[in-house]
């Protein structure tokens, strides 16, 4: 058995043989040399008819070039490539493999593997450990350098992206929340992170940057680089938290744009000002204010809650109070999109992951490598974001139809 059938086994320091893997590497190697041999026999047949200056065929086969190893998901895989000479004097009929270019060392699948294992909680210094357990032999080519080389290209990436235009780009909604990591970092700094919803009812990261803190500033200067970069337009609805730094900036850049506090954050908070006893009973109160079916509902149950809690329990009724207007915002908006619009879940549910991976990071991350992992970390996790429920009614909230209880007000008065 080949020395590539032996499987290093990392925890246990041990080696186990395994004849299955050598098999299924040899099936590979037969198959990738015969899809090989096709293509080149049809590359030839495609140009038989081309001569050279004696009058015999100009594309013939002219030996192999030098065996190489090409890693793939079950180990490394040897393949001969076929050399193709060119006799005639057509210089523009040349061979270049589809199924193997030249510089292919390994499979898509095992680009993707590597800055998966990254993103995913395995450091540069383990990486090569965890290849050559997975794939049971060392891999070369997959090594910790081959990390840094990614991070530096996910730098570049992130930096054309912050400076995408947007000047076609129309968002209904948008989500907002300042972000602290659990790694260290050079400075306490904030990630901003704001989440769109598109015309067709799509969530997409819009920004994500570093900031002061959560100041208005801060925020500020986001929300002016994407009025810079095009986005002339704001969009009709805001969510976020208490955050004043985000809405006062907000008020600045895009005065017309309205403001919904979240109702997990403002529940938390709530709660938090009452002892422990009283906390199941307020959390159902609230639960009956955003529940309502109208807003004229939900104005009876808050006016509830703040009678019942303000004598005993004043921080609580006024820290609901002064956000009345903001917190029942989303009445005036498609019914169908309340479950969406009330929170800002889809910043929170994607940034519990992502604080799971930099919580792993025992190094102190600079402000590149931080911005650069949660980019591609939140990129990674775009692609499983729900759609909005009743996406074809985004339209008509970005056109300015009026809304009352969710429903249309032009339908109510028919």
């Amino acid at each position: 058995m080949g020395k590539d059938s032996t499987v290093t086994n990392i925890n246990q320091g041990t080696t186990i043989n395994d004849p299955l893997t050598e098999i299924l590497r040899e099936g590979a190697r037969k198959l990738l040399t015969q899809a090989i041999e096709a293509e080149v026999e049809d590359f030839i047949n495609t140009h038989k008819e081309s001569r050279d200056s004696q009058g015999r065929q100009a594309i013939v086969r002219n030996g192999y070039l030098p065996e190489r190893e090409i890693q793939t998901g079950i180990g490394a895989v040897s393949v001969k490539k076929p050399r193709i000479r060119n006799r005639g004097t057509d210089t523009d009929i040349f061979y270049s493999s589809s199924i193997l270019p030249s510089y292919l060392r390994k499979t898509k699948t095992l680009e993707s593997l590597i800055p998966w294992l990254y993103l995913k909680g395995i450091s540069t210094g383990a990486l090569s450990d965890a290849l050559s357990s997975l794939l049971g032999h060392n891999a070369p080519g997959l090594s910790a350098s081959t990390v840094s080389r990614l991070k530096e290209s996910w730098n570049e990436e992130y930096n054309h992206w912050s400076k995408r235009d947007l000047s076609k780009k129309r968002y209904a909604y948008i989500w907002a929340d300042g972000i602290y990591l659990s790694a260290r970092m050079e400075s306490k700094q904030c990630l901003l992170v704001l989440i769109g919803a598109l015309s067709d009812g799509r969530k997409e990261l819009l920004a994500i940057e570093d900031g002061y803190r959560e100041s208005e500033q801060s925020w500020q200067e986001s929300l002016l680089d994407l009025k810079h970069r095009g986005l002339e337009i704001g969009p009709e609805l805001a969510v976020g938290d208490g955050s004043l730094g985000f809405w006062k900036a907000l008020h600045k850049v895009y005065g017309k744009t309205r403001q919904q506090r979240c109702w997990v954050h403002k529940t938390s908070n709530i709660l938090n000002k009452l002892p422990k006893g009283e906390q199941a009973k307020a959390k159902s109160r609230i639960h009956d204010i955003w529940m309502a079916s109208t807003k004229k509902e939900a104005h009876k149950a808050f006016d509830l809650f703040i009678e019942t809690y303000k004598a005993k329990y004043p921080k609580a009724a006024d820290c609901l109070r002064k956000d009345r207007e903001e917190l029942l915002a989303f009445y005036d908006f498609p019914a169908e999109h309340w479950r969406h619009i009330r929170t800002t879940n889809p910043i929170e549910s994607t940034f519990a992951t992502v604080k799971l991976r930099t919580a792993k990071t025992r190094g102190c991350l600079s402000r590149e490598t931080a911005l650069t992992m949660v980019f591609q970390l939140c990129r990674c996790a775009q692609k499983g974001w729900q759609k909005l429920n009743g996406s074809n009614l985004i339209g008509e909230v970005i056109t300015g139809i009026k809304f009352v209880d969710g429903n249309r007000e032009d339908r109510i008065a028919a």
